[in-house]
């Protein structure tokens, strides 16, 4: 059995599904090259009205999909309907927007007739998509190509099988035709043979930097264009001008959403030194009041990790930053529960020679630097090897966005938290990989840009011509 779906509050297997075998991949490509050829007759139209269906058909269904998604990978279930109605704003949102998002550009130029850059689609695409947002990460790659009239192949992580396939299931009902979109339980080495097959023409994946590169050195050698999103490890910095009670308000909440699962959420606090303390106080007493417990309960605010290698893997990275000389201010006890819990945690006295210092604890710990000056808060955030989002509050929005300006990274909130909305691209930079989706660069990540120069009749004296090189019949 290749994928098993557990739930990590009980530790119950809910399923198991076997790998698809070759012929099973075969005929999905062959599929989905099928359905490209489809949309290539279709006016973009018909898609825009089977997606605005798809955003109506996942809101009558929200209930199943959000049990489904807490079940299987620990979210709290206010989170899970969070994510499903995210999808159904996704979805909405590209339907209307992508048939302008698509008009072709014209082109002044001295060549000779009229120039227009056209935005074709590319072909069938590869999309691996991680467990901690099991139906966002899809919709967003799904909305936008599926506009354009890209297919795609879906190779979903191996502990969430029974929501790729229940999201897949009611996309059907929605009226998304087969091959448009197919979910396969696929090994790596089938991932890689589908990105050789010239049938796949893009590859985009959301996960480790180390699955990232895998998959991006075959879309390369394959000469396939791709998108990464790799992970980040966000800096939240406080300027000593900052409002408290709003930094109070959405660090911890922000830390501890999908407990702290999520790429984009903020993991370092870096902090002036004239409001150190005070944060701190404001850290603790906001993880002091979580109250891990069945995710399905709408009272429980702390969610299990999503598995047991998970909650070893991040335990580890505790220790290990413990014994290079981190100090735990809070937390890093056991929960007395049967599920993958873990309580959340502030390390601070973190050394640049402390291998957590450039860390990705994907889970519920919080690292506290103090900084001393502005530009010791910049240098200290820029120092990662990743390069997602970040997080600025200042008490005066504008500096905030000059702040924010000197950030190596793909996104900056100034005096909020992380916001993803199907208009705001979402990507990064350095070991957080390239491209983006959502928006208009999403919408534009997978296209052909077809430049087509249409003229009444032949111009030779024109410079532009001068490509053409010598006339052959001239002496």
């Amino acid at each position: 059995m290749a994928y098993k779906s557990i739930n990590p509050f009980n530790n119950k297997v809910l399923g198991e599904y076997d790998f698809a075998t070759q012929d099973q991949l075969d005929l999905a490509l062959e599929a989905a090259n099928d359905s490209f050829k489809d949309m290539k007759k279709q006016d973009i139209e018909a898609r825009s009205k089977i997606l605005q269906n798809v955003s109506k058909v996942l809101i009558k269904h929200e209930d199943e999909l959000a049990e489904t998604c807490t079940m299987e990978m620990g979210k709290l279930i206010i989170e899970s309907r969070g994510e499903v109605e995210l999808c159904a704003l996704i979805a909405d949102w590209f339907s209307k927007h992508s048939k302008e998002l698509l008009k072709p550009d014209s082109i002044d130029t001295i060549a000779p007739g009229k120039a227009k850059v056209y935005k074709r689609a590319l072909g069938a695409l590869m999309m691996v998509e991680p467990w901690n947002f099991p139906y966002y990460q899809i919709m967003r790659v799904f909305a936008p190509n599926f506009m354009v009239g890209n297919s795609m192949i879906l190779k979903h992580a191996s502990n969430t099988p029974a929501s790729a396939e229940l999201f897949i299931k009611i996309m059907r009902e929605a009226g998304v035709p087969e091959g448009a979109i197919t979910n396969m339980f696929l090994t790596y080495d089938q991932v890689t043979k589908a990105i050789e097959s010239p049938i796949v023409q893009g590859v985009t994946l959301t996960g480790s930097m180390r699955g990232g590169s895998a998959v991006a050195s075959v879309a390369g050698k394959n000469v396939k264009k791709s998108t990464m999103e790799l992970g980040g490890t966000d800096p939240f910095i406080v300027l000593s001008d900052a409002n408290l009670d709003d930094v109070k308000s959405i660090a911890g909440r922000s830390r501890l959403y999908g407990a702290g699962q999520v790429c984009a959420s903020p993991k370092r606090f870096i902090v002036m030194d004239n409001v150190y303390d005070d944060f701190i106080d404001g850290l603790i007493s906001s993880f002091s009041k979580v109250k891990p417990g069945d995710p399905l309960n709408p009272k429980t605010t702390l969610a299990p990790l999503h598995s047991e290698k998970a909650k070893e893997k991040l335990q580890q990275q505790v220790n290990e930053a413990i014994e290079h000389g981190a100090k735990v201010i809070y937390g890093n006890k056991e929960i007395d529960l049967p599920g993958q819990f873990f309580m959340p945690t502030i390390l601070t006295n973190i050394s640049k020679d402390n291998p957590a210092y450039d860390t990705e604890f994907f889970g519920p710990v919080a690292e506290v630097y103090k900084v001393h000056s502005e530009q010791e808060a910049i240098d200290l955030a820029n120092d990662s090897s990743y390069g997602l989002g970040g997080v600025v509050f200042s008490g005066n929005e504008d500096h905030g966005a000059e702040v924010a300006a000197k950030l190596e990274t793909g996104m900056v909130f100034v005096n909020n938290g992380l916001t993803t909305l199907p208009e705001l691209p979402f990507g990064g930079v350095k070991g957080s990989g390239y491209g983006r989706e959502l928006s208009k660069l999403g919408q534009l990540a997978f296209v052909n840009e077809q430049l087509i120069v249409k003229s009444e009749k032949t111009d030779l004296d024109n410079p532009a011509s001068a490509l053409l090189g010598p006339n052959p019949d001239e002496k």
